[in-house]
Parts: C-alpha cells; sequence; structure tokens
C-alpha cells in the first residue's frame, strides 16, 4: 500500500478529470434576486461508483438466515470470516478498516436499495443510475448536472473514469491531468496518515484529497466521483470480491484521515453506489450474475449511523428469484439534494421522494 512519502510523486503521476463550471462572487435567480442563503455548497459530497455492480448479499451478509447458505454452498462466507455488526447482520471481513466509521456511528448502511423494474444491463442501469430516471424513461444529463444547473456555485471532480457520469450533459468541462484545478498551488501538503489502496483508485483517491487540501479552506469543489472498477464478478467470486472490498474500505478510511486533518469531514459526505446487485444464487462459475438490490454506504462527520432500508428477505423472491427493491435510490439522492445541499430536491429530480434520515441536524 501506498504511504504518505510516495503521495505526492504519485499524485503528478495520476491522471484525473475536473469539471469547473464558471460561478460568480454573488449568484442570482431568475428576476435578479440574490440566491437562496440556505444553499451550502461548502458541504461536500464524495459518490464511489463500484462499477460493475456490487454483490450486496457477500457486502453485508445476512448471515442468520439459512436460506443465504443454501443459495450459495460455495460462495457463501462462514462466520469465521465475517464482522458482525448485529445478531443478523455482518460484514464482510475485507471491511474491517471501516469498522470504526460503524463503531463511531457515522456510518449508514441504506439495505436493499434500487428502483422498480430494474433493468439488468449494465449501459442502461447505470444510465437510470446517473440520471435519476424511472426505468422507462431516458434522460439526457445526469442528476449532478441537474443540481448544477440550478444551483451555479456548485463545482464537480471526477477521478478514475473516462465518463463523466452524473455530471454529464452540462457543456464545457475542464480536463487536466494534474490533480488541481487551474491556479491551485501543487505542492500543498495534505494531511492524509492513513495507507491507500494500490492501483488507480488508490490514485483517485489521494488526488481527490489533494485537490480539496489545494483549495484551503474556500468551499471549492462541492462534489466528487470515485470509480472503483472490477464487480462484475461472474466467475471466482470470492477472491476478487475480497480484493475489491479492501481497496473499497482501506480508501474510506484514508479519506476519513484525509479529511479530519483539514478540518472538513463533519461537512463531507462519502457514499456508495453501483448499477445494481448480484444475484441471490451463485452461479456455476464460483460467482454470480447481475441482480437488483444492494445496499450502499453512507458515512461521514454528520451521519447518523445505523441500518437503514429493508433486510434481505431470501424467503420473499420475485418470480426472477431476485431481491424486491426496498428503498428506491433516488431518496439518497434526495438526501444529498435537500437536507445536504439545501436544494429543492424534486427540481432536480423531477419527482419527490423523501429524504431518508440519514443525517445529524
Amino acid at each position: 500500500m501506498m504511504k504518505r512519502r510516495d503521495f505526492l510523486a504519485a499524485m503528478l503521476a495520476a491522471g484525473v478529470s475536473p469539471w469547473l463550471p464558471g460561478s460568480a462572487t454573488a449568484q442570482t435567480v431568475a428576476g435578479g434576486r440574490p440566491a437562496q442563503s440556505s444553499i451550502r455548497d461548502d458541504n461536500l459530497l464524495i459518490l464511489v461508483e463500484l462499477n460493475g455492480g456490487n454483490d450486496g448479499l457477500n457486502t453485508v451478509v445476512p448471515f442468520a438466515d439459512p436460506l443465504y447458505r443454501i443459495f450459495r454452498p460455495n460462495i457463501g462466507l462462514p462466520r469465521e470470516q465475517l464482522l458482525p455488526i448485529d445478531a443478523r447482520t455482518a460484514l464482510h471481513s475485507a471491511l474491517a478498516p471501516m469498522l470504526p466509521l460503524w463503531q463511531a456511528g457515522q456510518l449508514a448502511i441504506v439495505q436493499g436499495v434500487g428502483y422498480a423494474q430494474p433493468n439488468l444491463s449494465h449501459y442502461r442501469s447505470r444510465e437510470i443510475w446517473e440520471t435519476a430516471s424511472p426505468a422507462d424513461t431516458y434522460l439526457r444529463e445526469g442528476w449532478l448536472a441537474r443540481a448544477f444547473a440550478v444551483e451555479p456555485s456548485l463545482r464537480g471532480f471526477v477521478a478514475g473514469s473516462a465518463e463523466m457520469g452524473p455530471f454529464d450533459g452540462s457543456g464545457n468541462r475542464v480536463t487536466a491531468s494534474a490533480s488541481t484545478a487551474p491556479g491551485a498551488n501543487v505542492t500543498s501538503p495534505v494531511p492524509l496518515e492513513m495507507p491507500v489502496p494500490d492501483g488507480p483508485f488508490g490514485a483517485s483517491v489521494e488526488a481527490a484529497m489533494r485537490l480539496l487540501a489545494a483549495n484551503g479552506p474556500a468551499p471549492g469543489v462541492s462534489a466528487i466521483r470515485l470509480t472503483l472498477d472490477g464487480f462484475d464478478t461472474h466467475e471466482n467470486q470470492p477472491e476478487r470480491h475480497a480484493a475489491l472490498l479492501a481497496q473499497l474500505a482501506q480508501g474510506f478510511s484514508a479519506m476519513r484521515d484525509a479529511l479530519v486533518g483539514m478540518g472538513r469531514w463533519a461537512r463531507t459526505v462519502v457514499m456508495t453506489y453501483a448499477e445494481f446487485g448480484r444475484s441471490v444464487r451463485e452461479n456455476t462459475g464460483n460467482g454470480t450474475d447481475h441482480g437488483t438490490v444492494a445496499p450502499c454506504f453512507v458515512a461521514g462527520g454528520r451521519v447518523l449511523g445505523g441500518l437503514y432500508g429493508t433486510a434481505p428477505q431470501l424467503a420473499q423472491l420475485d418470480s426472477g428469484g431476485q431481491l424486491p427493491v426496498g428503498v428506491d435510490f433516488r431518496r439518497l439522492y434526495a438526501t444529498v439534494l435537500g437536507p445536504w445541499w439545501g436544494l429543492d430536491a424534486q427540481t432536480v429530480l423531477h419527482q419527490h421522494f423523501e429524504p431518508l434520515p440519514l443525517l445529524r441536524t
């Protein structure tokens, strides 16, 4: 794993794509009225995309349900490799670096997240999550692009993927080969004490933290999207999935450490998402196929930790053998747009979704 002494050298080599929409010192709305003072553009959202579709049942494990091992005789995780968080639920052991967040009450786990009429195509389901559209509706702009159109003071940053995803559809973007926005001090020290995973995801985490440190106390960036690839685990899932979850957990710990050092942890929400979950039943390749729902992790200094949503009901699968939806993913977005940023979530999402009670006042 990469240590702090390697940080600056690694960042100079890391390629990232920041999106920096124009902003002004004083913003106005239609009719020349001042923008609402309730907008909190100094609150930060960090999205972590688990690209490929994460296997929720081997991430947040319903170990007390006997059907878990019946459906997964080969890839089901033995109890000695689990980290129990209550009498029925456990985390994969690779997520151990996230346990301090759970114990501090700063990690929420929202179970059963998905959408009605789920689409099991990577491309289409990813598009649905990125645009926040119903399954039968096609939208051209990403949900964050629409949020940024409503509030021009919001700014975004993408690392780890050439795709703009939820930022897509907002006109010109600024792309740079360094890890900071134009004009930022590229030699700014970054308080990153925790080790980060090797490879592209670790480099993206470091790039994001360096960008934030370079901006100093100014709001600067309001949304960051990082991508961890490799979750399409049709074959030989156990070892691959464990390695991916270890990277995710190390990345969470590193970000929390850096953000605490910058004094920004209380103004940050880190949220995972994937285009879908995996099948309940294992396949013949010692893996899983495309599924429906999965859990999402939400962490931050003002996050009200605990289990939310709908725990997997393995005895109540739908006609396709999949888990039913418990929480519409757009409720997560509504939580960010409304309580976190102070925007009108319905304007951005095109219909009302009730925010989840994930944030401390």
